[in-house]
């Protein structure tokens, strides 16, 4: 029974808590309205000064036909000195974390600074480097921000020199050189261009976001055709530089398989009618020589137009799912979403503030009287 006594007591406690806890509300509700309109107005404000964005998305899947056609020249290659490492190419589908590297590399984003955007307002078309270092304009708030809260960074940057900074390019002995423009640009770029690479279903998502709808549609289709040309390039490496040293063997062998074919038939006319045990040793000698220039010759010449099916077998097929549109609606900034939070946070932080005002004040009491 007294169980039941002490559960109903503590029922009525924090009910009587709750009550008084709304009563507190109740009579602080003039802040409220006030703390929440005004939020509700800063919502309004940044809503309807944040600058529109506009962003278009492709969808690629690429196929590679993997196969090993490069075959092999055996024992009558060998007898040449010839090795080709097994002819040929590595075959297979090209990695997914390829793309993401690609996509993240400066070359790749040096090339997109040089995108031909179409901006409204301005009758030829401008570079995407252009545009931002000469027209773009952030906007009121990004620039209120910029000259508040990024105060201390803007004087920081002042203070600094023009620095370049230095890069060193893949697969090259050679160092990329950028400016700070360039590379604020780079890294603004970081966050206009997405990639989602679904290694699961084999396809990749590659969006860009730009202020302008026409613009981000150009620089969509500027990024998937990089895209493209860059793993292209990578897959087929390997084959076109095997092919270019088969090429180069290939013409090395044939001046050898000609000189001994003339050498031969020049000895054969010279030697007509000799029956001699030394002429016949020469004449087999020679003849031994042309038979393997000449099998070595047309091994490397079949070796030759595998490799060629080879770099074609490996160069990618890329399939557009989506190809790049311009959007018809905006991206964002979600304006009625900005209002529903900014309004909450009025909400909640003039409750807050309630009961931290009524905590502080008790606590400075207790503070005191101990």
């Amino acid at each position: 029974m007294s169980d039941v006594k002490q559960s109903h007591t503590v029922h009525e406690e924090d009910s009587i808590d709750i009550v008084a806890l709304l009563k507190k509300f109740w009579l602080q509700r003039k802040l409220v309205m006030r703390t929440t309109a005004l939020f509700f107005g800063l919502g309004l404000f940044i809503a309807l000064l944040s600058k529109n964005y506009f962003s278009t998305s492709t969808t690629i899947v690429p196929v590679t036909e993997s196969s090993s056609v490069g075959g092999n020249l055996g024992s009558l290659a060998s007898l040449a000195g010839i090795n080709l490492g097994g002819g040929g190419s590595s075959g297979g589908e090209i990695s997914p974390e390829l793309y993401p590297e690609i996509v993240s590399s400066i070359p790749f984003k040096l090339e997109l600074l040089n995108t031909p955007l179409t901006i409204e307002g301005i009758d030829s078309t401008l570079t995407y480097q252009a545009y931002y270092e000469n027209h773009y304009s952030p906007g009121f708030l990004a620039n209120l921000k910029k000259y508040t809260l990024g105060l201390p960074g803007v004087i920081i940057g002042a203070l600094k020199s023009d620095e370049v900074a230095e890069v060193k390019a893949p697969s090259k002995n050679t160092i990329l050189r950028l400016t700070k423009e360039e590379a604020a640009l780079i890294k603004q770029l970081d966050e206009q261009i997405q990639l989602n690479v679904n290694a699961k279903e084999g396809f990749i998502s590659l969006t860009a976001t730009l202020p302008e709808a026409e613009a981000s549609a150009q620089l969509a289709l500027k990024a998937q055709n990089l895209l493209q040309r860059y793993a292209l390039q990578f897959k087929t490496q390997k084959s076109i530089e095997q092919l270019q040293y088969i090429e180069e063997l290939f013409a090395e062998k044939e001046r050898e398989f000609n000189a001994k074919k003339t050498a031969y038939a020049a000895f054969q006319d010279s030697n007509r009618g000799m029956n001699t045990a030394l002429a016949q040793s020469q004449l087999m000698q020679l003849q031994a020589e042309y038979d393997i220039a000449f099998n070595v010759y047309t091994e490397l010449a079949k070796q030759l137009e595998t490799q060629r099916l080879q770099v074609k077998k490996d160069t990618p097929i890329f399939t557009i799912l989506k190809p790049v549109s311009i959007p018809k609606e905006k991206a964002g900034p979600k304006k009625a979403l900005i209002l529903v939070i900014y309004t909450f946070l009025g909400f909640i932080g003039s409750l807050g503030y309630i009961l931290a005002k009524d905590f502080l004040k008790d606590f400075k009491k207790d503070w005191d009287n101990a």
